[in-house]
């Protein structure tokens, strides 16, 4: 497998732990989106597209996340232990929809996604540069239907 693309969108709020959101193309055939890149206390590194875990309410089976206190459904009070923890002590809150299954994976990725944007930011620091916004990463990527 080899990353065969890298788009690059650069947030806003230049303050934030969050500094862009990228897609990868895999053998030009395949497209990761929403991956994360976070400054973090030992630099930059990425975070993998995710959704919020939940479990269903004891009373009417309604679906919520794991951080509610009251049913979205029936408005039943929820427990507060629902979250299972992680060795290092944090409740696990949500789970990868897509991600590396070795390090030696997830290195190289985070090697091509970091050197794209760090040259995102060059670009972007030269006059008329214009932000690529989320919903148009991909469009060049022709969606296939049927």
């Amino acid at each position: 497998m080899k990353i065969t693309g890298v788009r690059v969108t650069l947030v806003k709020s230049r303050d934030d732990r969050l500094k862009a959101y990228c897609s990868i193309t895999l053998d030009n055939e395949f497209v990761v989106r929403d991956i994360k890149i976070i400054e973090g206390i030992n630099g930059l590194f990425i975070a993998m597209p995710s959704r919020k875990m939940s479990d269903h309410c004891a009373k009417c089976g309604g679906k919520n996340h794991l951080r509610a206190k009251f049913c979205n459904t029936c408005g039943a009070p929820l427990p507060d232990s629902r979250t299972k923890e992680e060795p290092t002590g944090r409740s696990k809150l949500h789970a990868d929809i897509a991600h590396p299954i070795n390090v030696k994976c997830r290195q190289s990725m985070q090697q091509k996604i970091v050197a794209a944007f760090q040259a995102e930011v060059k670009r972007s620091m030269q006059p008329g540069y214009k932000r690529v916004p989320l919903e148009e990463m991909d469009d060049d990527i022709p969606d296939i239907v049927g």
